[in-house]
């Protein structure tokens, strides 16, 4: 079996490993109304992050060009299934940090999600598979265009939620009232 098959193999081991630690940890599998839904736009809903893809999904799509760039500056030798492995435990690992008492708190005093209460599993999965997408386009797409994706990616979500994946590092690291006002705006 070749290196890049037995990352590949692992990286879906890793995604079961944390589905199983989510249940375990007590989330959800699906959304609590009852169904799965392949989009869900509302943000402020008790819904939003429950089902596949959401405004966030461009987040964890991101995730995987910065996962892609940075082990292939680290370790560009390294076949790609066992680079995408490192992504997916550094990704799974974020799911199960963010699913936490500590990060869904986080959340709530720090941003304007106010009714967040963390992810479905289903949910983790999926942004897990939105990682994976990204760490694939980046690794077909010329830097350049990833870059493009990415400014493009932040800025639809920005207009259009008032959040995205920088304003969520800064909101969770260094939180502002002025952009906490702004993003409760959104709804």
């Amino acid at each position: 079996m070749s290196a890049s098959r037995k990352g590949l193999i692992l990286s879906f081991t890793a995604a079961v490993a944390m589905a199983l630690i989510l249940l375990m940890m007590g989330r959800v599998p699906i959304c609590t109304c009852g169904y799965v839904k392949l989009w869900h736009g509302v943000v402020f809903s008790s819904e939003n992050s429950q089902h596949l893809t959401d405004w966030y999904t461009p987040s964890h799509i991101i995730h995987g060009f910065a996962f892609f760039g940075l082990t292939w500056l680290l370790s560009k030798r390294v076949p790609l299934g066992w680079r995408l492995f490192i992504a997916t435990l550094i990704e799974a690992g974020w799911e199960i940090l963010e699913n936490s008492p500590l990060i869904i708190d986080r959340y709530r005093s720090a941003t304007a999600a106010f009714d967040y209460f963390g992810d479905s599993v289903i949910n983790s999965i999926s942004d897990l598979g939105a990682m994976w997408f990204g760490f694939w386009l980046a690794s077909k797409m010329r830097w350049y265009w990833t870059v493009l994706l990415f400014l493009l990616f932040e800025a639809v979500t920005v207009y259009m939620i008032h959040d995205g994946l920088l304003l969520n590092i800064l909101m969770l690291t260094y939180p502002l009232d002025a952009v906490k006002e702004w993003q409760a705006m959104a709804h």
